[in-house]
């Protein structure tokens, strides 16, 4: 049967594709604490990351279990919309598994740099008693691996003016860093998010990345396209193919 060409040859896509086992699971799990929170408030004073309470009456799961508690509905849509858009192909890349560790490991060292903050003379005063919540320090740590490893793809701030990876999360980090050295203040845990940029750095950096995830990725991808070049597989047809058949 004749295949015939389509009317454009153009086509946009927004975002990276379906949702990952991983990150299905985390923003199925943040949308239910969020509901959780909501229906009891007092979940959010249990659950949230206050240095105070952390340190005088031992509440040890407060640095895990911030990052799954949000303000408001806007809240936790902007951090679980970055995790969908920035985290979906580092998963595919590093595997579920790897994926999920690194994620944990961006949050924990945000509640950590938060908790060492609180107990700064002078600046810690108003971080001590101070309620954190939310996955932006781990969705931050998530945005700067995807900076290190497609560093020149355009992110659009404010969904308007086009970035390259590498330097929206330099200009997202100066912010934070600047807004830190002033105190915490706007309700936003400045602290927090850089932290998480600081932790998921050490992290990849230091030499922890999963190498055979990473080279049996990058393996499969060379197969991939071997096997195309070899069965002369060529999407839509060949260009020089009058029946436009896929061989």
């Amino acid at each position: 049967m004749r295949r015939y060409p389509a009317t454009s040859t153009s086509s946009f896509s927004f975002g990276p594709g379906p949702l990952t086992p991983a990150i299905k699971a985390l923003i199925a799990a943040n949308v239910a604490a969020f509901l959780v929170a909501f229906v009891a408030p007092a979940v959010t004073l249990l659950l949230g990351l206050r240095p105070a309470d952390v340190v005088e009456r031992l509440f040890v799961w407060q640095p895990v279990t911030y990052m799954f508690l949000h303000g408001g509905i806007f809240h936790i849509l902007f951090n679980m919309l970055a995790l969908w858009m920035f985290g979906v192909e580092l998963e595919r890349m590093w595997g579920s598994r790897y994926f999920t560790k690194f994620y944990f490991v961006s949050g924990g060292g945000a509640a950590l740099t938060t908790l060492v903050a609180s107990l700064l003379p002078g600046f810690g005063d108003g971080v001590y008693y101070a309620l954190t919540i939310g996955a932006s320090g781990a969705v931050y740590g998530v945005l700067l691996a995807y900076a290190l490893y497609f560093p020149h793809r355009p992110i659009y701030l404010y969904f308007v003016f086009p970035i390259p990876a590498k330097y929206f999360v330099m200009i997202i980090g100066a912010i934070s860093l600047l807004a830190s050295m002033g105190g915490p203040g706007g309700g936003v845990a400045h602290t927090t998010h850089l932290g998480g940029l600081v932790a998921a750095y050490l992290y990849l950096r230091g030499g922890r990345i999963h190498v055979m995830s990473e080279l049996r990725y990058r393996y499969l991808k060379w197969r991939i396209n071997r096997m195309r070049r070899r069965f002369d597989v060529y999407s839509g047809g060949r260009a020089d193919d009058v029946d436009r058949r896929v061989h």
